[in-house]
């Protein structure tokens, strides 16, 4: 696949009858090969809904998504093999880093590679580039423990963006870090999409980062509408 995503009247309606809720009503977006946008919205607004979309974790109730040129979604999943989906196209970023408590930081972003089936040698290989990437080299052999909250989020950027996905989601990744360390995870996205080509969505509430976005959509009630950000670089 191709780079980039682009999401057209994609809904999502939960139940149905007189109980049905629609978590979605109208969603539209589109975001190219090395760019990283904002994704923000009240609480209730359809953002978890919206990103587990994106993440072809649930399915929608209609419209259409597509990666690069590749339709994933059209009023049915396109893709056979949602799993296969997501450990090749979709890299997910979470508000806690979630690294293994027990394997050291190469191994952490080793592991999925290896599970899509590289050779140890050639994923840990993968692994230390990324590293290198985020000048993180040093703490290869580290374990999750020793590290910094700042250094853990490097550690689960690396691990998201190892297999080289088209699209990452970003859901809250700088919600427990100062503005220091929130700005400087920000900077790294933005670094890795030009570098990787890769399409990022960053879902947030925090106000020190949302300067920074050149573009941001909105939902609300389970639609979307987009706005020019600031574009501000720290």
């Amino acid at each position: 696949m191709t780079k980039g995503i682009r999401l057209e009247g994609v809904r999502k309606r939960y139940g149905s009858g007189e109980t049905a809720v629609d978590a979605l009503k109208i969603v539209n977006m589109e975001v190219a090969a090395g760019e990283v946008v904002g994704l923000i919205g009240p609480s209730g607004s359809g953002k978890s809904t919206l990103l587990k979309c994106l993440g072809a974790i649930i399915e929608p109730s209609g419209g259409k998504m597509t990666i690069g040129d590749t339709t994933i979604y059209d009023q049915g999943w396109k893709i056979k093999d949602l799993r296969a989906l997501r450990r090749d196209n979709i890299g997910f970023i979470f508000q806690a880093p979630y690294l293994i408590p027990f394997l050291d930081v190469i191994d952490n972003i080793a592991l999925l590679p290896m599970l899509a089936g590289g050779p140890n040698g050639k994923s840990r290989e993968s692994a230390l580039e990324m590293l290198a990437a985020l000048d993180m080299s040093h703490r290869a052999k580290a374990m999750p423990a020793h590290l910094s909250g700042g250094e853990q989020q490097r550690v689960a950027i690396a691990r998201a963006l190892v297999n080289r996905p088209p699209v990452v989601l970003a859901d809250e990744p700088t919600a427990p870090l100062d503005s220091e360390r929130a700005l400087a995870v920000i900077r790294i996205l933005n670094q890795m999409a030009r570098q990787y080509e890769t399409a990022i969505i960053v879902v947030t509430h925090d106000e020190k980062i949302i300067p920074t976005f050149k573009r941001i959509y909105h939902i609300r009630d389970g639609v979307t509408y987009e706005e020019a950000g600031e574009g501000r670089e720290y």
